[in-house]
């Protein structure tokens, strides 16, 4: 089996209706307090490990590992001591793309 580059995981993503594709690099021990983002995504972990933590789970996540998020989900982040690269396709809301604030 041929491991997945990041050109195949970008293809693929716009292919499902994502809007972006990108990789993020985490520092080490970087954490980052309960937060939400505007946007949907998927990802996937490739180098490093992080703690996801959602809805009182956490997640202990490493290289090969996928994760997703929906739209305005209250999350928190904490990346190892090697730090961490995921690649992340995100889809922002409608409410988002028409600039109208999300229903309470």
């Amino acid at each position: 089996m041929s491991k997945l580059t990041f050109d195949e995981f970008r293809a693929t993503a716009l292919a499902r209706g994502f809007d972006d594709v990108l990789e993020r690099h985490w520092e080490p021990l970087t954490v980052l307090d309960t937060h939400v983002h505007p946007f949907s995504l998927q990802a996937l972990v490739v180098s490093g490990e992080l703690w996801l933590s959602v809805g009182g789970i956490t997640r202990h996540l490493r290289a090969g590992d996928p994760f997703e998020l929906d739209f305005e989900v209250p999350h928190a982040e904490r990346y190892g001591p090697e730090g961490a690269t995921y690649w992340v396709a995100r889809r922002v809301s409608v409410a988002a793309q028409a600039g109208t604030p999300p229903a309470a």
